[in-house]
């Protein structure tokens, strides 16, 4: 019963995060960086805290009382979190959305599931699995064959997309990849922010001592990793803030915010509305990771949901409407390998 409301809940969370863009197709008259700034104000400043008092009202005194050196740490992986949130954007113009993307969410994908067992490899932790615990127990070599399984899943989610690119360019494909394509520079930078991307899972195990407080404190351990996330999130705020400062600066789009010419109050709300979104995925995960642990199943989970739901958008939408046989069959294989994983890291964590 754990496993299942694990399931559901890393379900919830990775179908909020894989829709939360959806609001700010509705924002009009602002550049990228105005509305994200605004959206990510929501998400990393403004939710986070509400939903820590009303699950743990005492945030402040453990976040306050917590050593420096777990908050600094913890803080720290949430700067290199948002680092990699802002290369990946590089990622997918060199190599294109869906090779980008595919990469991308890989690497952040099998490094956020296997990197807290590597840690415990070093820093043994009483009750912590790590990977060579992993490695030698039935269950810990489901999980990894899960986590295969929906690298896998990407992988073919990702020709689908290459393939549908060309259904739908023709020859303009060439010319457009003659023009931004960079396999080498692409692949390097992928790689990058699907690694650091990871660092955010990283962070929860850094500020596991805050969580273990809350829990000590007497609040429901469902909403544990509540206080966590705050730290975790000032990180990836400082960096965002910082870079979409600079392109507010470079593009000369301070004026947005203002700008009577656009729907500002309805811009507000439709990016507060994505940000929120965004964040309920943690809010989710964290939930999630109560009933089944911050290891590989929690994470592989979370970001096999977020990748099915951003697939099913796109087929809601009509972005697979026209193409070839093989392309929607090589489309279908992915989301089929990628549930397969759910099921066989569900299977290998009950075991």
């Amino acid at each position: 019963m754990q496993v299942l409301l694990g399931i559901i809940f890393h379900s919830i969370g990775g179908f909020s995060s894989g829709s939360f863009y959806m609001p700010f197709k509705k924002v009009r008259g602002w550049a990228w960086e105005s509305y994200w700034i605004v959206g990510g104000f929501f998400s990393w400043l403004i939710v986070p805290p509400l939903a820590a008092y009303l699950t743990v009202p005492g945030f402040v005194d453990i976040i306050s009382n917590t050593a420096p050196a777990i908050k600094a740490v913890t803080y720290s992986m949430g700067l290199i979190w948002g680092i990699g949130g802002l290369t990946y954007g590089l990622g997918v113009r060199y190599l294109g959305m869906s090779l980008g993307n595919s990469i991308t969410l890989g690497f952040c994908s099998a490094f956020g599931a296997l990197v807290p067992s590597i840690y415990y490899n070093f820093y043994p932790v009483a009750g912590k699995t790590s990977f060579t615990d992993m490695l030698h127990s039935t269950g810990g070599q489901m999980v990894l064959l899960g986590v295969v399984v929906c690298l896998l899943g990407i992988a073919f989610s990702g020709r689908a997309g290459m393939l549908k690119e060309l259904d739908f360019e023709g020859a303009d494909t060439t010319h457009i990849r003659d023009k931004d394509f960079s396999l080498v520079k692409g692949l390097i930078i992928a790689i990058i922010s699907g690694i650091l991307s990871s660092f955010f899972n990283f962070g929860i195990e850094a500020g596991k001592p805050m969580a273990d407080e809350a829990v000590a404190q007497g609040f429901n351990p469902l909403f544990q990793n509540n206080v966590t996330y705050i730290v975790i999130l000032w990180g990836g705020l400082t960096v965002n803030f910082i870079w979409c400062m600079y392109l507010n600066f470079k593009n000369k789009t301070f004026g947005d915010y203002a700008n009577s010419q656009t729907p500002i109050t309805k811009n507000i709300l439709f990016s507060a509305l994505a940000g929120t979104m965004w964040f309920l995925q943690f809010f989710f995960y964290g939930m999630g990771e109560s009933k089944l642990g911050n290891g590989a199943s929690s994470w592989i989970l979370h970001m096999a949901t977020i990748i099915l739901t951003a697939n099913f958008w796109g087929f809601y939408l009509k972005e697979w409407t026209g193409v070839s046989k093989k392309t929607f069959s090589t489309f279908l294989i992915g989301i089929g390998l990628i549930l397969a994983s759910i099921v066989i890291v569900g299977i290998g964590n009950s075991l």
